[in-house]
């Protein structure tokens, strides 16, 4: 088959590439390789046998251009980085996904499969229980109760203390620009591959971990962090009280999902969770990397916390595995992997200082002042 990838040069687009490459498609790479996350242009480790076209995915007669060469799309580009600034990640995530669709319908393109790459973001606070009062999705979290570092969510009709749940594709409740953006784009592929026979999937990815996640994304990758304040001789701030939930998928099961939707006509017209169906908190996420790099010094916690962050979120990865798939490695897994690639990479010593510097001055990171 011949196929389409854009962001095919990023993280989970690169991962992807290798193995279309190995299992004999024809590969066609289409990345802006722009900053942060290709601060220095072509990464060493663009796949060999695929061909890269240097562009940004809105363009359309270079993305028409493409389009017509291949029988399949992983759209993987997007922007994911700055909280504040919320225009981009509509114009880049939602605007670029509606343009692969309307070019395949206004030149009668036979697109055989569409995936997009969509977020865990999508569900927002995601699927909670009230004892007294049922299923529950609340909104999100007030700033003065952020401040006052009232963490908790309380059931939104009584008031009353929640139980977290997993969150199945049913729920959709993004908050945040980028969570909004990307629920935007599975509802413009889904919606727009049924109405005009355009066979379309949409991936909900959890928090992907693994070699090649860039370090120089000042707001994304808790592996990242962790792994370079041990590195460089630290420990990492733990925001809020270190008990928020997540659950952390290796890169290597991601590309197997993105493999497996690409030939079963099971999946079509459905978006799925790919998550790694273990809850952490990103305290014990924390005490996975401390283990590895064997430091004795704990991650802290300051009363720091990232204004926009959801509070938990779990998902529900049962829709998947119904399809044959399931997530069989490990955040440690993760964590040695993604340990063993910074190993001799330079410049590390100033990243974390600009993240903090970037996160700050946008107000991303907050204080609690109670």
């Amino acid at each position: 088959m011949k196929v389409l990838v854009t962001g095919g040069a990023g993280f989970i687009g690169s991962h992807t590439t290798d193995r279309l490459v190995r299992e004999g498609h024809e590969v066609t790479v289409l990345d802006a390789l722009v900053a942060p996350v290709h601060r220095d242009g072509v990464p060493n480790h663009l796949t060999p046998g695929a061909d890269l076209f240097v562009g940004d995915v809105r363009n359309r007669e270079l993305l028409a251009n493409l389009l017509r060469r291949v029988d399949a799309v992983y759209h993987f580009a997007a922007y994911q980085d700055y909280l504040p600034d919320f225009s981009r990640f509509t114009d880049v995530n939602v605007v670029s996904t509606s343009l692969i669709y309307e070019i395949a319908v206004s030149e009668g393109l036979d697109l055989r499969r569409v995936v997009v790459a969509s977020s865990q973001s999508a569900m927002g606070e995601g699927l909670y229980r009230c004892a007294r009062d049922g299923e529950q999705t609340p909104g999100m979290r007030s700033e003065e109760s952020l401040r006052a570092g009232e963490w908790e969510l309380p059931c939104p009709v009584c008031g009353g203390p929640l139980e977290m749940m997993r969150t199945p594709e049913r729920v959709s409740n993004p908050q945040n620009a980028y969570g909004m953006s990307k629920y935007g784009e599975e509802m413009v592929a889904l919606n727009l591959g049924r109405r005009y026979g355009i066979p379309t999937v949409a991936l909900r990815y959890s928090i992907v971990q693994g070699p090649r996640q860039s370090v120089y994304n000042a707001y994304s990758g808790a592996c990242r962090i962790f792994c370079l304040h041990y590195l460089l001789g630290g420990a990492p701030t733990l925001y809020e009280d270190g008990e928020m939930v997540r659950d952390f998928v290796n890169v290597h099961d991601v590309v197997e999902a993105n493999l497996l939707v690409l030939e079963d006509p099971r999946a079509v017209g459905r978006a799925f969770n790919v998550g790694g169906g273990t809850a952490y908190t990103t305290r014990e996420f924390a005490e996975i990397v401390r283990a590895h790099y064997g430091s004795a010094e704990s991650a802290r916690v300051t009363g720091a916390y990232r204004f926009g962050d959801t509070r938990h979120i779990f998902s529900d990865v049962s829709a998947l595995e119904g399809l044959g798939w399931t997530p069989w490695r490990t955040p440690a897994d993760s964590v040695a992997e993604y340990a063993e690639w910074l190993k001799g990479m330079p410049g590390l010593e100033k990243v974390l200082a600009d993240a903090d510097a970037t996160m700050t001055s946008l107000g991303v990171v907050r204080e609690v002042t109670r």
